[in-house]
């Protein structure tokens, strides 16, 4: 389900992020159904615009409403969001803009950015890979899929936890090459 702009470097570097390393390394269980049923929707959008990305957000909703077969939707925000707590302000608003819409409960935002730092974390923290992406970008999810895929799930809550042991395992400086390589198209 690629948008129209799939061939951008952006959108390029987000699917060979999320085959490579998301469902390779099974950073998240799920995503690897999803990715053989081409139920991923991939979507650029600037964020050098605040209002048009916010729209942009909500059309995706709209977008998800209309289309049972996509589950999910990762929107690329492509620039303007470099730093991170700017990055983090702009989540703000979206969070607070899918409250207002009325889409608390069906949808929820999970956050991805290249230089994503967990609050308290030391930024060179192996861990802090979990939720970083070559792009910024805003991860639009189906709350009801969501649920199904963690009822036949075995102890979903150490998830997290797995995936912080992985990427420590692997250390900072062999992620941060990757995820360079992933950016600048030579994965």
């Amino acid at each position: 389900m690629p948008a129209a702009n799939a061939a951008s470097p952006a959108l390029a570097a987000t699917r060979a992020w999320v085959e490579t390393f998301v469902v390779a390394r099974n950073v998240c269980p799920f995503a690897g159904r999803e990715v053989a049923r081409d139920s991923i929707r991939y979507v650029e959008v600037g964020a050098d615009d605040w209002e048009r990305a916010l729209h942009a957000l909500v059309a995706e909703c709209e977008h998800l409403d209309e289309h049972p077969e996509v589950e999910t939707t990762l929107l690329v925000l492509s620039e303007g969001l470099e730093a991170f707590d700017d990055y983090l302000d702009f989540l703000g608003l979206a969070e607070a803009l899918l409250e207002a819409q009325g889409y608390a409960g069906t949808y929820q935002l999970a956050s991805f950015h290249p230089d994503y730092c967990f609050e308290g974390a030391d930024e060179e923290d192996a861990a802090n890979y979990t939720n970083r992406s070559p792009w910024p970008l805003l991860h639009l999810l189906r709350e009801a899929g969501l649920e199904r895929a963690l009822e036949h799930y075995p102890d979903p809550e150490a998830i997290p936890e797995r995936n912080v042991a992985a990427m420590r395992a692997l250390g900072e400086p062999a992620l941060a090459a990757a995820l360079a390589r992933l950016r600048d198209g030579s994965a």
